[in-house]
C-alpha cells in the first residue's frame, strides 16, 4: 500500500473494499468479508490500514435533511477581496454549521460552498448576518437547489 511517489499502490483487494465503504459503510465487516472471500478480522485489519493511510477521511451516515426539516440547499459562489484572506475566510466558514462544503475553485468565484437550512428565511439570515460579515468577502452569488439530481461517489472498483 505504500509508495514513494505518487497515489500509494493499492491491490485489487484494497479497492474493492473502498467501493464497498463508499456503496455502503453500513455494512459490518463479516458482510464485507463474505463479498470479498475474507475473514472478518482480514477485513477490520485492511479498514484499519486504509485509515491510517489516510485513503479513508471518515466512515459517515448520509442524512436525508428535507426529513429533519431542513428544505433548502444552495450553493454560493463567493468572491474574496483578496487571494491571500483565503485562509481567514476559510476559518471563518468552519464556524458556520450550515455550509456543508466549501471548495477553493478557479474561474468566476473564489470560493464555492454548499449550505444547507431549513428555510429560505434561514438561509437569508446565514447569508447576511454570517457569510457577507466575514472580513475578506467582497460578494456573494447564490444559487437554490430546485433538486438533487445526482449523488454518488466514485467507485473504483466494480463488486459482482
Amino acid at each position: 500500500m505504500t509508495s514513494k511517489n505518487g497515489p500509494p499502490e493499492l491491490d485489487a483487494i484494497d479497492t474493492q473494499l473502498l467501493t464497498i465503504l463508499a456503496q455502503d459503510a453500513r455494512l459490518s465487516y463479516a458482510d464485507m468479508g463474505k463479498k470479498l472471500f475474507m475473514s472478518q478480522g482480514a477485513v477490520h485489519s485492511r479498514v484499519k490500514k486504509l485509515m491510517d493511510a489516510k485513503l479513508i477521511k471518515v466512515i459517515s451516515a448520509e442524512l436525508d435533511y428535507a426529513m429533519l426539516g431542513f428544505d433548502v440547499t444552495a450553493f454560493l459562489g463567493i468572491y474574496l477581496e483578496k487571494s491571500n484572506m483565503y485562509d481567514f475566510v476559510k476559518a471563518e466558514m468552519k464556524k458556520i454549521p450550515e455550509i456543508v462544503d466549501a471548495h477553493y475553485t478557479t474561474g468566476t468565484y473564489s470560493i464555492f460552498a454548499k449550505v444547507i437550512c431549513r428555510d429560505t428565511d434561514h438561509l437569508r439570515d446565514i447569508l447576511a448576518n454570517k457569510i457577507q460579515n466575514i472580513n475578506g468577502i467582497q460578494r456573494t452569488e447564490t444559487f437554490i437547489s430546485l433538486e438533487e439530481t445526482l449523488a454518488r461517489p466514485l467507485l473504483l472498483a466494480k463488486i459482482d
